[in-house]
């Protein structure tokens, strides 16, 4: 998925010593008629959690009586998209050849690398449209690896009043295969009503709790949907609680503090202003750099970039802690 933003703002990743709630904003995706979708990070608070960067909640939208998601080819650096499903069916188009479905409950997983262009598009059957779109930062030394392209379907493992779906990372005895460069955690949970969960994690991850339905609470606050709750390394537990009379659903990330500085502007993450600027020149070029998508059929070629900001992207600062 595209940040489809016309004036993106000038986020630079790092940690910070936010802890608690973070409450998403809604961004239009793909023009004026587009869906909406629910923007927890970056934000200025927190602009990460280990090495996730970019986190979108959307849905459920009833795409019937209009227009579903449809993002032209747009290009990627220096990351890897993880795209995940609750309901409907999305058609992904890349540059390195990739043409997949995104299915429910299904990882598709695309390394952007040195540069990489893709599309998104629901299908004509999608009735309801819902799901969270995530971006990874790629550590300085793979950040121009090779595009690549992983799927994995993780089993659904049963626990005491929950289920859970590890997609990426390791989890309650689950282990995902994908591969990432750095360690992370990506799962979906589902809470039965009333249920309360307990789970051993990593206490050198970060982590953060993204509420996409339901009523449950974290470290003694109740989440609103797609606020996503945020817990410090240094904790070697994590505990849910679905305080509703219904079923309840959350995404989990987490990952080890990233330790490098990042500058990341519309669909680039690199290290410096210089990187972006070249990143968007060589695009607004039709650079080789970033290849061509095949087949896709939409309202636009591709999408172009937006202007830079008037001055100098620069990165903060890591804070001590």
């Amino acid at each position: 998925m595209s940040n489809t933003d016309t004036a993106p703002a000038e986020l630079t990743c790092a940690n910070s010593e936010f802890t608690g709630v973070l409450h998403p904003r809604e961004v239009p995706l793909g023009g004026p008629r587009a869906i909406l979708v629910r923007r927890t990070l970056p934000q200025r608070e927190r602009s990460m959690i280990g090495a996730w960067c970019f986190a979108d909640h959307y849905g459920p939208h009833d795409v019937r009586a209009g227009r579903g998601m449809d993002v032209p080819p747009h290009p990627h650096t220096g990351l890897q998209t993880v795209s995940w499903l609750f309901d409907g069916l999305i058609e992904h188009r890349d540059s390195a050849g990739i043409h997949a479905m995104v299915r429910p409950g299904e990882l598709n997983l695309m390394t952007a690398g040195a540069g990489i262009c893709h599309s998104e598009v629901s299908t004509p059957e999608t009735t309801i449209l819902h799901g969270v779109q995530l971006w990874v930062a790629l550590p300085d030394a793979d950040r121009d690896t090779d595009r690549d392209f992983a799927h994995y379907a993780p089993p659904p493992e049963n626990l005491d009043g929950a289920t859970l779906r590890v997609f990426l990372g390791e989890l309650a005895g689950s282990r995902s295969p994908v591969h990432t460069f750095t360690p992370l955690l990506g799962a979906q949970i589902d809470l039965d009503a009333g249920a309360v969960l307990t789970l051993d994690v990593d206490p050198g991850f970060e982590h953060g709790v993204l509420l996409d339905q339901g009523v449950i609470e974290v470290g003694g606050t109740t989440l609103a949907v797609a606020d996503l709750a945020y817990q410090a390394p240094g904790r070697a537990q994590l505990q849910l609680a679905n305080r509703g009379d219904g079923p309840a659903r959350a995404i989990l990330l987490g990952g080890p503090p990233f330790p490098e500085e990042l500058v990341m502007w519309w669909n680039f993450v690199g290290r410096s202003h210089d990187d972006i600027a070249t990143y968007r020149e060589l695009w607004q070029a039709d650079d080789a750099r970033f290849g061509e998508v095949q087949g896709y059929e939409g309202h636009l070629a591709r999408l172009p970039a937006p202007p830079l900001p008037n001055g100098r992207l620069k990165p903060r600062p890591r804070p001590s802690a």
